[in-house]
């Protein structure tokens, strides 16, 4: 090739170059300041900053000062000037929204959400993340399906994080990216997608149907008291149960090992009976409609540290987190908030994502914890009942 036709090459190269750029919205946060950006926070107290550092940004997230731990904070950005929002007239083509993160504190999740000036449902375009370490940088991206949006709308991309904890987060940005995207031609999504709020499947598609090999409430209050005789009177029987409240939770753990090195095929399923539920409050009056309403729940978290292999004839609060805190031996970001079915008898199911059913599967989650979210009481049947009633976990693993 002569050096005429090399340049003539580069040049063409340099051009198609250019004009995809300029056809997208591209932050690589490598500026002397944050240019563009708002960002904010949501129920509950927490505060949040977005700063720039060296070659990344990072959001600051302060909820030491937050009660509840149920909140959000987000980057938004109107990114409409780079995006050419004829082309969504074709369904080919979809937003496609893609960031470099880190966090400090895992495993986390995190959430894209898009939108527009016309937006009324905000959980159609929004899709979370499982971020399992802290040492590597991660690479996520969401493409939408059905995105409404037309010329002349404006539109923004966002990134969260929600519910960390109470204390002082950080997430590391080092580029955030947006374009519309031919779907056909742009390939699948990146990272460990973990949609909103899934549908339930039936019961009847998951291989796998697992009871608990050990379950048992501890009790904050009464510290170094196990409790794995908790019961009640029904009529003439007497029923084992779990009863959740302020100062007591359940935890449960299975035994997996005959699933050792095998990979989890989709999300998961967990299985509570209810006994009975007693709740009230007027959250909504207090709290406002979105923030009311995430109340008088249970949350459903993993436990990631203290006594891996506790047994439910001795386990207490004390022995279960073997001098640690709270926050290192519990994530202190929930896997669910879930209503509960009220009906004596009925059945709770509950999501379990898939990278929290593979941490389970290789032993990095060593059960799961459940304690109320707002003032509630809620009784679940236990193993050990006569009625066969206890917690299970439905699943399937890849073949």
């Amino acid at each position: 090739m002569t050096r005429i036709k090399k340049l003539s090459t580069v040049l063409f190269i340099v051009l198609i170059t250019s004009t995809f750029c300029q056809a997208q919205f591209l932050d690589n946060f490598d500026k002397n300041k944050i240019d563009g950006w708002f960002f904010f926070t949501g129920d509950g107290a927490a505060e949040m900053d977005f700063v720039q550092n060296n070659g990344y940004a990072t959001i600051v997230v302060d909820a030491a000062k937050d009660k509840y731990n149920v909140y959000w904070a987000l980057i938004k950005r109107d990114v409409t000037k780079y995006l050419d929002l004829n082309k969504l007239k074709d369904t080919t083509y979809q937003l496609r929204v893609e960031a470099k993160v880190r966090v400090h504190n895992a495993p986390r999740r995190l959430n894209f959400m898009v939108n527009t000036n016309r937006t009324t449902n905000y959980h159609i375009d929004l899709m979370e993340f499982d971020i399992p370490d802290t040492t590597d940088w991660h690479v996520i991206s969401m493409t939408t399906k059905k995105f409404d949006a037309l010329p002349g709308d404006t539109v923004y991309v966002q990134l969260a994080a929600t519910d960390f904890g109470i204390g002082k987060y950080y997430v590391d940005i080092d580029y955030y990216r947006a374009d519309i995207v031919n779907v056909k031609l742009a390939g699948p999504d990146k990272g460990e997608l973990v949609p909103y709020h899934p549908p339930v499947p039936e019961i009847s598609t998951f291989s796998n149907h697992l009871a608990a090999a050990h379950d048992c409430v501890i009790n904050s209050d009464f510290s170094c008291v196990n409790f794995n005789n908790w019961s009640v009177k029904e009529q003439n029987n007497e029923s084992r149960i779990l009863t959740i409240n302020a100062n007591q939770w359940a935890v449960l753990r299975w035994d997996l090992e005959k699933f050792k090195n095998m990979k989890i095929n989709g999300a998961g399923l967990l299985e509570l009976t209810t006994q009975s539920v007693s709740k009230g409050g007027n959250y909504t009056e207090v709290y406002g409609e979105d923030f009311g309403m995430e109340f008088g729940k249970i949350r459903i978290i993993e436990i990631l540290g203290g006594d891996p292999a506790w047994d439910q004839n001795k386990v207490t609060y004390d022995n279960l987190i073997q001098g640690h805190e709270y926050s290192e031996v519990f994530n202190t970001q929930m896997i669910f908030d879930s209503e509960v079915i009220e009906e004596h008898g009925g059945k709770n199911y509950i999501t379990i994502s898939r990278p929290v059913m593979q941490r389970l599967i290789d032993g990095r989650t060593k059960g799961l914890l459940i304690r109320p979210l707002g003032a509630i009481d809620a009784s679940f049947y236990s193993l050990e009942d006569k009625s066969g009633n206890g917690p299970k976990l439905h699943f399937n693993i890849k073949k």
